[in-house]
């Protein structure tokens, strides 16, 4: 356990590490890995009279890791939706402030290696410095653990973001996109009914039919009541934008 009362700046490297460790609930396995996310470019800057690897090496490689594994999570959330739309999905996850918003929830600025001119301008504030330092962790975890340790590490990390997009809480909200356009386009508002609830209270799957008028037109699943129902109605769009058949 690391001494609450020693100031963080004065940790040992191990002790750094630990404490990192600590707060992913998991071990990164490598202390140089480990250690070297936690680096910023500014310290080693200032600090070339000892060995030093900063983390802009592996914040490269967790950009294309956590852009995988949030990319798997959606294409497996999402069955029917287009390349396109999983792409915009993921840019509402991964971009720099959602990033930072995830390193902030795991106190990752304070323990950051920081030069000092970064110290005193914020940089362990920073959602750029904060966000590529988180790639960076996941980048040593990528490297350590391999792929299955980096989409648990997402599962837990980003759950409520994942969560987010697939109920339109960011981003489009199909339902109300889908009133707007039952409205204009059918004179009719959507109604959704919960077809059936499989599985136990804690990994509950809802299947969710949506009709407009007196025509259903698509069901789809989701984790929630309220993530079925975006998936329907985002269904339902696609079918009443696409031309009638001839």
């Amino acid at each position: 356990m690391n001494d609450p009362a020693k100031p963080v700046t004065k940790w040992t490297p191990s002790e750094r590490v630990a404490a990192l460790e600590e707060r992913l609930g998991r071990a990164v396995g490598s202390l140089g890995h480990a250690l070297a996310a936690l680096t910023h470019k500014s310290y080693c800057n200032e600090h070339r009279d000892e060995p030093c690897t900063d983390n802009e090496r592996l914040e490269f490689l967790g950009d294309a890791v956590v852009d995988l594994a949030v990319g798997q999570r959606l294409y497996e959330r999402f069955p029917k939706a287009a390349e396109g739309e999983l792409s915009k999905l993921r840019a509402l996850i991964v971009n720099t402030d959602g990033l930072a918003s995830t390193a902030r929830t795991l106190r990752l600025g304070e323990l950051l290696l920081l030069g000092r001119g970064e110290e005193l301008t914020g940089g362990r504030e920073k959602p750029s410095v904060l966000a590529d330092a988180l790639e960076a962790v996941i980048g040593a975890l990528y490297l350590t653990h391999g792929m299955e340790a980096v989409l648990d590490f997402v599962d837990t990390a980003f759950r409520d973001a994942l969560d987010g997009v697939a109920e339109g809480r960011q981003g489009k909200d199909y339902k109300t996109l889908l009133q707007e356009d039952a409205q204009g386009r059918l004179k009719a508002v959507p109604r959704y009914r919960v077809v059936s609830e499989q599985g136990p209270d804690h990994e509950k799957v809802f299947e969710v039919e949506v009709s407009i008028g007196a025509q259903t037109y698509a069901r789809s699943s989701g984790r929630s009541k309220k993530e079925a129902e975006q998936a329907a109605a985002r269904v339902t769009l696609d079918l009443l934008s696409k031309p009638p058949e001839p």
